[in-house]
């Protein structure tokens, strides 16, 4: 629970700081990067919904439907967030929309880096000691968001060094991809180790 709740309350602080960050920057990418954090917390929250429940359901039954629910709605959100991000990564390309320089954008993506890095291994040990789809699936979307703070620090990176204003589309276009991949994974259930 207190895993979750870093989750949500991190989450909600990054997203506002790269969305008003992405909003001045007319960044594309960093704006993907903070929806998703966003919906990072909307998983968050749905894991703690799920935790909750476990604790009032005493069959194994009632648990494994729980647990499939809530791996199911961390799927919709990825699905959700991937179609935005390809919409708006494609009409930056073709309007040619040249985002500025985010310092600010740069600062946050390093700083994610490290705890998204954190928080995804502490979730894993934690969904294998708890046999849990669901938060397993929630560890894979923390994952997702260390790798999508990667592909932003790209993107938004090589606009500041080089001025290349096509990289940060193009690597929001890269998360679209990265997300459809784990809405699926997400959606038809990845296997875990210690569930059943």
């Amino acid at each position: 629970m207190r895993l979750e709740h870093l989750t949500v309350g991190y989450n909600i602080v990054e997203g506002l700081i790269a969305v008003i960050a992405a909003t001045a920057a007319v960044s594309v990418a960093l704006l993907g990067f903070g929806v998703d954090s966003f919906i990072e917390s909307l998983s968050g929250a749905i894991l703690i919904w799920r935790l909750r429940a476990e604790s009032r359901s005493s069959t194994s039954a009632a648990i494994h439907a729980l647990d499939r629910k809530a791996e199911r709605w961390v799927g919709v959100s990825f699905f959700v967030l991937a179609a935005y991000i390809a919409w708006e990564a494609a009409a930056s390309l073709v309007e040619g929309r040249r985002p500025e320089i985010t310092w600010i954008g740069i600062g946050l993506t390093v700083v994610s880096i490290a705890i998204m890095w954190w928080l995804g291994a502490a979730k894993r040990r934690a969904a294998k000691e708890l046999g849990s789809r669901a938060l397993e699936a929630d560890a894979f979307q923390t994952t997702v968001c260390w790798w999508l703070s990667l592909i932003t620090l790209g993107g938004v990176g090589l606009n500041a060094a080089f001025g290349w204003w096509w990289a940060d589309p193009v690597s929001a276009l890269g998360m679209s991809a990265l997300l459809l991949r784990e809405g699926r994974e997400a959606w038809n259930g990845k296997p875990c180790g210690n569930c059943g």
